[in-house]
């Protein structure tokens, strides 16, 4: 069979995406429609399973909004490195991908996600299992677009008037003035619009993605404010539910930095990895810091812990713009700040590998090596 190459692939994918949002087809039907090839067929018939994971993703199409610099656009540069991780996940055809939030920048209007990220990442877009990020999540940039509104659109649909028209809803920015958004689905493929937390099972692991954007949520970032509250309670149900499987949580912005920065949402994290500790999960993999670093199993407390501990990986080099690495405790056990790339975990019954490869060099970066790749593997708790 005539395997479908990426930009027919996107042409299938934004197709199905606003026959999805008008309620024409479903995702089932999506399959019986391609040519049974991946994404839609699958990754073929192997006991493993292969995950995608990375986070910060798409450059802005358009024009600067108010309060951004132009570097902020899509240049050369941002736009290459975010067809370059495409990519990889195309030559990849993994089972799934785990996006770790800021899939689209800098403030996640749906026309912004329909401009650029639909452009490349939504050739599989049906195969994504995104965690929000600040960026889809917004109080900057001169606007105010709180609760995701224009990711939610993107992936979980919007609603439509009789005649077929999208229903919208309406913002005011910093200045004053009003700009519109269609009004999401309340439920999809990113769980409840206005929480965006869920979880899925997949051959022997139970994996979870979280919604760390607690900044304009009733309670802000508080432990125990309100929003949070009902997040953390929905979290340890959940690990309470599935005691026996390997497990694998995700959100946007890590606990332990590879950058020197503090997370503002680091009381959450902290109470999320207490709670994933407590229940043996193996796997924390967080966006954010536009690097790639994995460290080595810990506690809560960023304490080395090789029987019990947590490993974490931060994975923010989907193609917009990278940091720079900084001393950082505890230090990650590998890190780089050079290179654009996906990581493929291999998950099995009870154990999983990982493979980070870059897919594209910094083009400021003029030292050190072409490429870079770590890999490894472990046992689930």
């Amino acid at each position: 069979m005539r395997r479908l190459g990426r930009r027919s692939r996107w042409l299938v994918a934004s197709g199905v995406a606003a026959a999805m949002a008008a309620g024409l087809v479903t995702a089932a039907s999506v399959r019986a429609e391609t040519d049974g090839n991946w994404p839609y067929g699958g990754g073929g018939k192997s006991k493993a399973v292969v995950l995608a994971a990375v986070g910060d993703i798409a450059c802005q199409p358009g024009e600067a909004e108010e309060g951004e610099k132009p570097t902020d656009l899509c240049s050369h540069t941002r736009t290459a490195a975010m067809v370059a991780t495409a990519d990889q996940v195309e030559a990849m055809r993994p089972d799934l991908a785990a996006i770790m939030g800021d899939e689209q920048y800098q403030t996640g209007r749906y026309e912004d996600f329909m401009g650029s990220f639909d452009r490349t990442w939504g050739a599989f877009k049906f195969l994504q299992r995104p965690a929000p990020g600040n960026h889809e999540f917004y109080t900057s940039h001169g606007e105010t677009g709180v609760e995701g509104t224009g990711y939610f659109d993107y992936y979980n649909g919007y609603q439509v008037n009789a005649d077929g028209t999208p229903k919208l809803t309406t913002f005011t920015d910093a200045k004053g003035n009003t700009f519109t958004q269609p009004l999401p689905q309340p439920h999809g493929q990113a769980g409840t619009t206005g929480e965006g937390w869920y979880s899925y099972d997949v051959n022997g692991w139970h994996i979870i993605s979280l919604n760390s954007q607690c900044k304009v949520m009733p309670g802000g970032c508080d432990p125990n404010g309100s929003w949070m509250r009902a997040q953390t309670d929905w979290l340890s149900a959940d690990l309470k539910a599935h005691p026996g499987a390997c497990t694998l949580a995700y959100w946007h912005q890590p606990l332990f930095s590879a950058s020197g920065d503090v997370s503002r949402e680091g009381k959450v994290s902290k109470e999320w990895w207490k709670l994933l500790y407590r229940h043996h999960a193996d796997l924390v993999l967080n966006g954010h810091e536009h690097l790639y670093s994995r460290f080595a199993p810990m506690n809560p407390d960023g304490a080395a812990d090789p029987a019990h501990g947590i490993r974490e990986f931060i994975v923010g080099t989907g193609g917009e713009g990278l940091d720079k690495l900084a001393p950082s405790t505890p230090k990650p056990a590998a890190a780089t700040d050079q290179f654009y790339g996906v990581m493929k975990f291999t998950l099995t019954p009870g154990g999983y590998s990982w493979r980070y490869d870059s897919a594209m060099k910094d083009p400021d970066a003029t030292t050190g090596a072409s490429s870079y790749h770590d890999t490894g593997s472990g046992h689930c708790h």
